[in-house]
């Protein structure tokens, strides 16, 4: 079982890597990643977050607003790499481009651990990429929601899955909401990333739960999602929920 969602991330010592995988954390600036691979992968790793890093930071200095914007934006002609999927997602998901930052780090990672390991896992932030054999449980954290810690998420990471996590109500992150968990799952972290949040900044009351879902699953690259809020749960799409023993 692998933990999503932000408490300050006491969450990860609820974690146990997966059988055949070993753990280890990766600190980069602002970056902080539980990764689990086959082997302890620090050095690569950290190889990993600073060259993407690297690629944002050289773009932010060029261009400002993309740090602080809200709301989409176009590419300029010297966008690549993680900064054109973050804009990308961006207009999908109709958010700033940061929106993404968490899933594209997590998500491009992952691919490049995938020259050393077959099955990799990073989380970051609540935010997670996975890859590999064998279906994997993603457990839900939802604050003070009932349902929190209780149920989770099957997925198949086979072709590389994200299944990113936005609250109104838990953790730092900046939501007009009150969903004590968004999440959205894809093939792109950044999509589902950026899609995480903007779904949690329009879910306000449980009523609002199946209205969101259905508007967020006509997006193009997202497979599912679920809503928790209070001891309400919804979820839509390719969504499998599992109930977790305590």
């Amino acid at each position: 079982m692998i933990g999503t969602g932000f408490q300050e991330r006491t969450y990860r010592n609820e974690v146990a890597p997966p059988e055949g995988l070993t753990s280890f954390r990766v600190v980069v600036q602002q970056t902080d990643l539980w990764i689990a691979a086959e082997r302890d992968l620090v050095a690569e790793a950290c190889e990993s977050v600073k060259l993407h890093r690297g690629i944002l930071e050289s773009y932010i200095a060029r261009h400002p607003e993309f740090a602080t914007s809200l709301v989409p934006m176009e590419a300029g002609v010297d966008a690549d790499g993680v900064v054109l999927s973050m804009l990308d997602a961006g207009i999908k998901a109709d958010t700033g481009p940061m929106a993404a930052v968490a899933g594209v780090i997590a998500e491009s990672v992952v691919k490049d651990l995938t020259r050393y390991s077959n099955s990799v896992i990073v989380e970051n932030g609540g935010d997670l990429y996975l890859i590999g054999d064998g279906i994997r449980i993603v457990g839900i954290w939802a604050g003070s929601s009932p349902l929190s810690g209780g149920v989770g998420i099957k997925v198949d990471p086979a072709d590389g899955i994200a299944v990113c996590t936005s609250s109104g109500t838990v953790g730092p992150s900046l939501s007009f909401g009150n969903a004590d968990a968004a999440i959205v799952t894809s093939p792109s972290g950044a999509l589902a990333d950026a899609a995480a949040t903007a779904l949690g900044n329009i879910v306000k009351t449980s009523d609002d739960i199946e209205p969101s879902l259905d508007k967020f699953l006509a997006i193009e690259g997202i497979s599912g999602a679920v809503v928790v809020i209070g001891n309400a749960i919804g979820a839509a799409g390719e969504i499998e929920l599992a109930s977790i023993d305590s």
